[in-house]
Order: C-alpha cells, then structure tokens, then sequence
C-alpha cells in the first residue's frame, strides 16, 4: 500500500495528519477529547476550521462554555494544533496515527 492510499476506516493522509493535530491540541491543553474518524467527518460538512470547533463546543462540550469564551478556545485549539502541524508532531508513524490521545494522563479542564 502506498503513502498516497487510504488505509482502511480512515481518510487520506492528510486527512488524518489533520484530526491528530487536533487529537494533539485536545491532549497539550489538558482536554479529554478525542475526535474519532466519525466525528471528524461528521465534522468535514462545516467548511470553516474554527466554526467546527465551535459547534462541536455548542453540541459536545457546552459545560465547558460556562467557564471558557468560546473563542478563546478555539483560538488556544487553532493555535496548538498548527504548532502540532509546524513541528509534525502529529504527523510522525503510521503508528502514531491510531494513538488514542484523550486515553493519554493530562490534567482535564473543565471536569
């Protein structure tokens, strides 16, 4: 199979480079979120980047909005994912595609 090849119940490549920079951004800001494959293309029908964070907030993670404006947020996750992108942390073996990043130890936020 070649790097260009999807692999089976996942996306391109650079699909998925993508949900684990954010899976990495979720897990460097201490939140136990993890964006599976059916999330992150439930996700795909919202074309903007930031207005994707903001419903997944709005529908997944609202209590967090009592405490958090919802644009600072998204800015610290915007922010730590493109410095995921920047030092391709996220987007080392193929093995580190599948690492589960909320089951990783980090202070949660928001609990």
């Amino acid at each position: 199979m070649s790097n260009a090849t999807s692999l089976q119940g996942f996306g391109s490549d650079a699909e998925e480079i993508e949900r684990n920079a954010y899976n990495a951004a979720f897990h460097a800001l201490g939140l136990r979120w993890y964006w599976d494959t059916d999330t992150y293309n439930e996700l795909q029908s919202i074309s903007d980047a930031r207005e994707r964070v903001r419903i997944y907030l709005r529908t997944r993670q609202t209590h967090l909005l009592a405490a958090y404006d919802a644009d600072f947020l998204i800015n610290a996750i915007e922010t730590k994912k493109a410095d995921c992108r920047q030092t391709e942390d996220c987007s080392g073996p193929v093995a580190s595609r599948y690492f589960n990043w909320a089951e990783a130890r980090a202070g949660e936020v928001g609990a």
